[in-house]
């Protein structure tokens, strides 16, 4: 049996064996406390096991949080539930739970590296455990589903949720930007489930739900200089490649165009880079598509991408509720609110973008790092989609990672938020491991992944808090350079 083939049996049967402990807990008509994060991959986790628990005629109900603290912990500890899943989450956290709650069930799904040990009564599923890596190969609504799946094995149908958790996680990071890893097995079940369509197309943002120009205006990834965040611009380009933006009254979509405009468009679009001095862009124009094909066409839930937009939206913006509820099935009232949800919340980027932008000093740029200066006006929910949307964007200056914070309403702590580049992880650059190490020297709390990160920090420590990240990314780099 080779390396690979140990890992993926090892994580099988830690998620076997969670589905064995949930189901007898079940058997029990014991209540279960479902703790998941407030992003697409946790509202996506949360959805899969809601869904699965409800198969099993079980009294349950779901949390979703930012993180754990001793507040959850106190709750859990009075509520007294049978049993606590934690989706998601709960891997960064083991000395919390731990210490709190050594009489309580636990089962934790999570797919961030773990911190510390689990003690006898936590029941842990984590690929990184196995030697899988939990950045790219795997999301936790991945993990979810495989013990779903476990539970039952119709519950395959759920396969298409959790490559919408994977998407919003940003794992497509193998060729095309495709799912590779554990993340390719859910796709095979999805496809064999007839819920799934996998094509290559165009990258655009809105490729179902969008005009033409309107998704060309609003695609970051690729960035498109003098396209991206121009309509005007947009709708002339395509005017001059005479690709019509509407027949008659009907807008066009992305995917009512023919072959040869599509090969027509990326064509013109690969020259417009090159001639920009974009060339490395080149390569992100096409890429790997996920299409529903059980959802109804010109909606957000029939891209797996602009999905996982969509339950973002609801968990950045205090209405979790809307997300988990559409992963669970409902197609009525809560997905109407939730797209209400998500035009403000793309309003809200859209502000706080401008905002950052009208002063020099709101995005600095260190020796080895930039830092965004959210403060008091950037909703600490949304500092995560405002690092990964700048990423993007400030790695054509120089390739740094970024730090990116804002104060956390009512507390006396800030919410960090960290994302760097593949091609800094690939030369073993690793965010999560900074993070913490920043912050517990702070007195505060980080971890995450290798690509993407985060932290919470006390207010009085944040400049200490930047300096010092910007010291370790140095040292880690020269480490790296040297070949230690």
């Amino acid at each position: 049996m080779t390396v690979e083939e140990n890992a993926i049996k090892c994580f099988t049967n830690r998620a076997n064996e969670a589905a064995k402990f949930i189901s007898e807990c079940a058997l029990e008509d014991g209540f279960i406390h479902v703790i998941s994060h407030l992003d697409c991959d946790g509202l996506a986790a949360a959805g899969i096991i809601g869904k699965a628990l409800w198969k099993l005629n079980v009294d349950f109900r779901v949390r979703v949080q930012q993180w754990v603290d001793e507040k959850i912990v106190s709750d859990i500890a009075s509520d007294k539930p049978a049993l606590t899943i934690l989706t998601d989450l709960g891997s960064g956290y083991l000395d919390v739970l731990g210490k709190h709650l050594t009489n309580h069930k636990i089962v934790i799904l999570d797919h961030h590296q773990p911190v510390g040990e689990a003690t006898p009564n936590i029941l842990e599923v984590n690929p990184h455990l196995c030697g899988i890596d939990g950045s790219k190969d795997i999301s936790g609504a991945g993990v979810a589903y495989f013990v779903a799946k476990a539970l039952d094995e119709t519950n395959k149908n759920l396969a298409c949720i959790a490559i919408v958790g994977a998407l919003g996680d940003m794992q497509d990071k193998y060729e095309k930007r495709s799912l590779g890893g554990l993340n390719e097995s859910i796709v095979k079940d999805a496809i064999d489930s007839s819920c799934l369509k996998v094509e290559k197309d165009l990258m655009f943002f809105g490729r179902e739900t969008r005009p033409i120009h309107k998704a060309l205006a609003h695609t970051t990834t690729p960035f498109l200089p003098g396209i991206s965040g121009e309509e005007g611009k947009s709708w002339a380009f395509l005017e001059s490649l005479e690709i019509p933006v509407k027949i008659g009254d009907k807008w066009r979509a992305l995917r009512d165009l023919s072959e040869e405009e599509k090969q027509r468009l990326c064509s013109a679009l690969s020259d417009h880079l090159v001639s920009r001095g974009y060339a490395g862009n080149v390569l992100s124009l096409v890429g790997t598509v996920y299409v529903l094909v059980r959802e109804e066409p010109w909606t957000y839930l029939r891209d797996a991408r602009e999905f996982s937009v969509l339950l973002n939206s609801t968990g950045r913006l205090e209405k979790a509720g809307l997300g988990v509820s559409i992963c669970m099935g409902d197609r009525g009232e809560a997905l109407e609110l939730a797209e209400e949800i998500l035009v403000e919340y793309r309003r809200s980027i859209t502000e706080y973008l401008s905002w950052l932008s009208a002063e020099p000093n709101r995005i600095e740029e260190l020796d080895n790092i930039y830092v965004v200066h959210g403060g008091d006006f950037i909703n600490e929910k949304v500092i995560g989609t405002l690092s990964s949307i700048l990423s993007t964007s400030l790695s054509h200056t120089s390739e740094k990672p970024i730090i990116a914070y804002a104060a956390v309403a009512e507390e006396d702590v800030v919410k960090v938020s960290a994302r760097t580049l593949d091609v800094l992880t690939n030369k073993g650059l690793d965010l999560g491991k900074i993070m913490r190490e920043a912050a517990e020297e702070l007195d505060g709390k980080g971890g995450g992944h290798n690509i993407a990160a985060g932290a919470q920090v006390p207010s009085k420590n944040v400049n200490g808090f930047i300096k010092l990240v910007d010291r370790i990314v140095k040292k880690r780099m020269e480490q790296i350079a040297a070949g230690s």
